[in-house]
């Protein structure tokens, strides 16, 4: 399975990056009725937030008004007494062992692989992100020096144009 296209079924949500409950059972070739079904009699498996939460009525039509359903929920649909269930990569990890099937253990191993890409690319990032906050420190330091260095320039230039007083006897002649 194509690591873009489960990188494209990651969303952050609460802060958090998750699957939602359609993706997932899409991906394993199950209903989502029935992935909901096994999450629900294994719930033990899924202590809430970490493994599993249930996306506010709020978040739901958010969700599907954003189109992050991809078609599979439409606009204004009734989603009922059923939440979209959201879960995090422990969440996806715990599946495994909810969904036995071979397809099912393959597709954890792709999504396993999907979360350690995107938390490699953020950490990449966070890295990139440090070096170019450095640069800018430098930079603005540079540019803070050579402000200063130009003000005092100004300001000789200033001096130097500025008309002098001049010191002595001034004679002043009446015109008669």
């Amino acid at each position: 399975m194509e690591l873009q296209i489960i990188q494209n079924k990651i969303y952050d949500i609460r802060g958090v990056r998750v699957m939602l409950d359609y993706d997932l059972a899409k991906l394993y070739e199950v209903e989502t009725r029935a992935l909901k079904q096994a999450v629900k009699r294994n719930i033990d498996r899924f202590p809430a937030p970490d493994f599993m939460f249930e996306l506010t009525r709020e978040e739901s039509d958010e969700a599907i008004r954003l189109g992050v359903s991809q078609n599979v929920i439409p606009p204004g649909y009734n989603v009922g007494s059923s939440f979209i269930m959201a879960f995090p990569e422990l969440g996806v990890a715990m599946l495994s062992s909810v969904l036995k099937s071979k397809k099912a253990i393959q597709v954890n191993i792709s999504i396993m692989r999907a979360f350690v890409a995107l938390r490699q690319y953020a950490l990449g990032y966070a890295e990139l992100n440090r070096k170019l906050e450095d640069f800018m420190i430098e930079t603005n330091m540079q540019f803070s020096d050579i402000y200063q260095a130009l003000t005092e320039l100004a300001s000789q230039k200033e001096q130097e144009n500025k008309p002098r007083k001049r010191i002595g006897f001034n004679v002043q002649q009446d015109e008669k």
